[in-house]
This record gives C-alpha cells, structure tokens and sequence, in this order.
C-alpha cells in the first residue's frame, strides 16, 4: 500500500511536526508533501522520507502572506499512485485532491483558526494595517468556501480532542473521532524548582503570551519564553529584566528547563495543548485558561494537576499564580507524571493503527 502525507508546512518542529513524525513512524514508506519546507528546521525522522515541497516553495520566507495561493498548492500535488493518504491539518492541508480509489483521512489539530473561530479577531484587532483589514474580508471569504468544500474530500476526520471536534462539526457538519496528539513523555524528568515561571509556545497574538509578560513584569516574577514568532518584537517591548526570550531550544534544553520550572503558564485558549502535557510529564503544575484543550490536559484535582483561572484578563491570570503559591509546598510529581502517560505515543500509535489498518485489526475466522 502506498501511503502519502500532507502537511500544511514544514517550517518549524512544534506539536503539528510532532505528529508528523509519529505518522511517520506508523507509515515508514510514506511520501511527504507540504507547501513549504526547510530540512533544517525539522527532525531526521521527517527527512528520512522523501520530501515534495509545492511550487510556492521558492517563496517560503514569506509564507504567512501567501494563504491565498495555498489551495492552488495543494490540488497540484499530483496524488494518484497513493491508496491511502492523511493530511495533517490547521493550515491548509486536507484539499489536496486524489482519486475516488484513494482513501484520505484528516488528523485535525483545529479548522482554520484565522478563517473560522478567530477570524473576527485577527481581522479587527490583531492586524493594524487599514489596507490588510480592507484585504482581508474577500479573501478570508473564498477561502472559507474552499476549506469548507475541501472537508468534503476527507473519508474520516480524527480530532485531536474533544474541543476540536467540537469545532470540526460545527465548521464542517463532520462526526470525527478523537485521538489525542503523541507526547514522548517518558523523556521528560522532574528536578527541584529553581525561581521562575516559564512558557513554550510561538510567538503569536492569540497565544496571549502579552498577559503573562505584563503580570510578571509588573510583580517581579521571573519568566521564560521559549519559541519565536511574528509578535517577538511587540512583546519585547512590554518585558523588562525579569522576562528572558530563550528562542528556539534543542530538545534537551527543552527539557531541563521544564524540569526546573517553577510552574508552565498556558494564558490562551489551545486546541489540545501539547506543551501543558509535556509540563505534566515533567512533575510541573500548569496554570491555564480555563477553556479549550487545557480542560482535557491538565487534572483539576488540586494540588496534584493545574489551576485554572475564567477570564482572559491580567487580573485573573495573577490570581490564579497567588493561589498556586500559597499551595506550591504540596506538589506531587509523580501523581502529575502519572497523568500524562495517557498522552503518550504508544497510545496515539495503537488508536490511529486501528483507524489507518482496520482490516488488520479485524480477528481472523475460525477455522
């Protein structure tokens, strides 16, 4: 069986590539094919396959811009010697197009944030530029007809959790199944606290990451960033001393500086949250907005999960990093380890095996 995935684009090693690589792993013959890629920016798991970029590759450092020209990409992608393909989507991934023979099925990380759930918000308050909102509102409504039409391509959609499926059927009017993203938590580890709380996340405006700056510039607490992206520049310029911009990490410095974190600040709402479950397998409590993934990800039985605070406000977020610290002493790691071995890439491997193969899984007759 020739299998092929999709992945929007292949520019970064954050939850979506981490997917890709566990596909990778279950399809070891698999084709790639993406909109955009940098082999350096990805894992040697993903470039030990055989790699197909669209024809907007030679634009890559301007792929943000290029949206409109995305279904173009994806239905060039010539897909007719594959009999099973699966799209990894919250770009544009699922519209490629393949034959009637051919079955597609969609791991979901969430419909299009920027056409769909947060449109009104990237359009009236996250782009600045008079002329880009005036740009914004025909292009975002054909793209919407096409995403929307595109879903019809898809034979099964896998949700990466309850929160996504959610918004599959809302968006799209598809039943999906879901299967939690794979975290590789039996690599992370616990060390003491040491003075400071920390965030891993891109650098972007519905990321929230500007609260958390504020509260922890304003009362002294030490913070660190990991990630990078388009609002570096804007959030620089609300930090001061006690806020440090890490970029990109390796993955073992990634993981030494969960192990001494003081706690894993989650400030916006995500889809599933991947960073709050690697937190979890590092023995750290994570302080979350009370809505979206966080609600499946992080156990509320105090002190041995999370606290989540109601509302999107500095005010609120503060509150909730005060309760946690008056109750800091009775943190139980391994209670928190415990937990976020549910997540693990075992588990993602048997769920989609059965949802990828299910004749394999089928008992054999009786004799």
């Amino acid at each position: 069986m020739r299998a092929a995935i999709i992945h929007y684009w292949l520019l970064n090693s954050r939850g979506g590539e981490k997917v890709v690589e566990a596909l990778c792993r279950l399809l070891p013959d698999a084709d790639i094919f993406t909109l955009f890629y940098d082999p350096d920016a990805v894992s040697p798991e993903i470039r030990s396959h055989r790699v197909n970029a669209s024809f907007l590759q030679p634009l890559r450092k301007h792929y943000r811009s290029l949206l409109p020209l995305m279904p173009m990409a994806l239905e060039s992608f010539d897909l007719r010697d594959y009999h099973l393909v699966v799209s990894s989507e919250s770009g544009p991934a699922k519209g490629v197009i393949i034959p009637s023979t051919t079955r597609h099925v969609c791991y979901c990380h969430t419909p299009m944030r920027y056409l769909w759930d947060l449109y009104p918000a990237y359009r009236n308050d996250w782009t600045r530029s008079r002329w880009k909102r005036a740009l914004m509102t025909p292009f975002a409504n054909y793209l919407r007809l096409w995403d929307y039409a595109s879903a019809a391509r898809v034979d099964d959609f896998v949700a990466n959790s309850e929160n996504v499926k959610r918004r599959i059927l809302k968006t799209y009017r598809r039943e999906s199944q879901v299967i939690s993203p794979p975290v590789a938590v039996e690599t992370f580890y616990w060390k003491p606290s040491e003075d400071y709380y920390l965030i891993v996340s891109e650098l972007v405006a519905y990321k929230r990451l500007d609260s958390a700056i504020r509260v922890c510039a304003a009362t002294g607490r030490r913070l660190r960033i990991v990630g990078d992206g388009p609002e570096y520049k804007a959030l620089r310029r609300i930090a001061n001393g006690n806020v440090e911009f890490c970029g990109k990490t390796g993955d073992a410095d990634l993981r030494d500086l969960y192990s001494r974190c003081r706690a894993f600040l989650m400030p916006g709402e995500e889809d599933f949250g991947i960073t709050a479950v690697e937190a979890l397998a590092s023995g750290k409590p994570v302080i979350a907005l009370g809505r979206g993934g966080a609600l499946e990800t992080v156990p509320v039985n105090e002190p041995q999960g999370g606290i989540f605070f109601p509302d999107p406000t500095d005010a609120s977020l503060l509150d909730a990093m005060e309760h946690w610290e008056q109750r800091e002493n009775q943190l139980q790691p391994p209670e928190l380890q415990a937990w976020a071995a549910q997540f693990s890439e075992a588990e993602f491997a048997r769920k989609m095996r059965a949802i990828l193969f299910p004749l394999s899984q089928r008992p054999l007759p009786s004799p």
